[in-house]
């Protein structure tokens, strides 16, 4: 770790860390000295796999960040969320950022969205826990079993009458033999920067656990049948991931079932393959998401009620800051599973507020949508509001999809109702040749209470939706624009 001024930290990435060298990059505080960053190779999309580069640091006050382009002549450059509106300047092959704040960043030359450059400008780390501290189960870098290593160390924690369970993954490759780690309750679990886990981590039945660091979980190697996750926590509860990075898993990169309680903050995700969506969750309660980046080959955010074991409906979800960039399928998808053979479940009191959309496609038209509700499995969705939300250019789709629906490939029978939905200060600006829809499934399985205010499509003010171009049918009632 090199530290300037206590202002700016880098991570120098371990040996067999997989980098890209399509950018060189290089950060100082304004006037220092510069330090290199290593360009992580990051895999996107899914139907055209592509090699993108992923660098991340940590600053406070202002930090200044070179980047030269390797692979082509400079001769466009966007830096997206354009919402960030950060100072930039190019010089012949050369850009310079100057920040002011912590922010994701994606920096494309010549419009290529797919060999990008993905820059995680952090805020420095508070309270990381100190690797020879006491209670502390110390973990040097190399190929072991995770779980028989962890439960001897903390046996020896306990035998010294600790009681302070953390374990500290140190700066290196880490490879789990036994691939899952089974993480105990009352216990943090540190990735350092500078870390690469090839693993994957686990809370089942587990409570006051804590997950963060500035490490990678890098699951690009492990075979897709395995449908591991990046962090899995099911029926658990008190559970916070902070900051950590999450390359290429099998399946989700973080999936919740039947938990509550659980807060993710500062995580980061990219993904490629099938059903590899970023944050999922299935029957949970009091869930917090905020300042995320998430580029996956399937839906970013998903809330679901009863599906397979975890059963129940979810409430109470809030997610605040995010950069959501759907290579595949929808930026956020609400309603689609849950207790089909009973009497359906609620999905209730849900919020996005502050959402940058940098991408959306999808080439099958029934799983369209940035900003979709689909109510299957008898749901009934409510409550639902979205708050300071930019949809960028996308490829395919279309901004809004609300209904009561029947996919009969997830869903044995339709949707019951959704209501009470509010769209405050949304606005698209691109070209969509395809409607965004607003539809019930029939007399009994409406949609109804849906409200937009201040919605701008391309800088228009839309007061109605033949401006706005919606499609509403027959089931679909009290519909406000304003």
């Amino acid at each position: 770790m090199n530290e300037t001024k206590s202002a700016l930290v880098t991570y120098p990435a371990p040996d067999g860390a997989v980098g890209n060298a399509d950018f060189a990059v290089r950060v100082r505080t304004p006037g220092g000295e510069y330090q290199d960053l290593f360009t992580y190779l990051v895999r996107v999309d899914m139907h055209d796999v592509r090699e993108a580069s992923m660098a991340t640091f940590d600053f406070a006050d202002a930090a200044e960040v070179e980047i030269t382009c390797k692979r082509e002549a400079l001769q466009q450059v966007d830096v997206r969320p354009r919402a960030s509106h950060v100072d930039y300047d190019v010089n012949s092959s050369t850009i310079l950022l100057r920040l002011d704040r912590p922010c994701c960043l994606s920096i494309e030359v010549n419009g290529d969205r797919f060999h990008n450059l993905h820059i995680f400008a952090n805020a420095l780390e508070e309270g990381a826990p100190a690797p020879e501290s006491s209670g502390t189960a110390f973990i040097e870098a190399g190929e072991y079993e995770i779980n028989k290593t962890v439960r001897l160390l903390l046996d020896q924690c306990s035998a010294k009458g600790q009681a302070k369970r953390v374990i500290y993954f140190a700066p290196g490759l880490h490879r789990f033999k036994d691939g899952l780690f089974h993480i105990p309750s009352d216990t943090t679990v540190y990735l350092a920067g500078g870390s690469v886990i090839i693993g994957s981590l686990v809370c089942s039945r587990a409570e006051n656990v804590h997950i963060c660091g500035r490490g990678v979980i890098y699951l690009r190697d492990i075979e897709k049948t395995t449908y591991w996750r990046s962090v899995e926590i099911n029926y658990s509860r008190n559970v916070t991931v902070e900051d950590i990075i999450s390359i290429d898993p099998p399946h989700y990169s973080i999936h919740l079932g039947q938990s509550e309680n659980v807060r993710i903050r500062g995580f980061k995700s990219f993904s490629t393959r099938g059903w590899c969506d970023g944050i999922d969750m299935m029957a949970c309660r009091n869930i917090l998401i905020e300042d995320v980046f998430l580029r996956t080959s399937d839906d970013c955010i998903a809330i679901y009620a009863s599906r397979g074991e975890y059963k129940g409906g979810t409430a109470n979800v809030r997610v605040h800051g995010a950069v959501l960039w759907a290579d595949v399928a929808h930026p956020v998808m609400i309603g689609v599973h849950g207790d089909h053979e009973g009497e359906g479940d609620t999905i209730e009191n849900i919020a996005f507020h502050h959402i940058d959309i940098l991408e959306h496609h999808e080439p099958q038209d029934g799983y369209w949508g940035c900003l979709a509700i689909n109510a299957g499995d008898q749901n009934t969705v409510r409550n639902v509001t979205f708050n300071d939300v930019r949809i960028e250019p996308f490829e395919l789709g279309r901004p809004f999809d609300i209904q009561v629906f029947h996919n009969p490939k997830y869903n044995p029978v339709p949707g019951n109702r959704v209501e009470n939905v509010y769209f405050n200060r949304v606005s698209f600006n691109g070209a969509c040749d395809h409607p965004s829809i607003i539809a019930g499934y029939d007399a009994a399985r409406v949609v109804t209470g849906i409200h937009f205010r201040d919605l701008r499509l391309n800088g228009r003010h839309i007061t109605s939706p033949e401006a706005g171009n919606f499609e509403c049918n027959a089931y679909s009632k009290n519909i406000t624009f304003e």
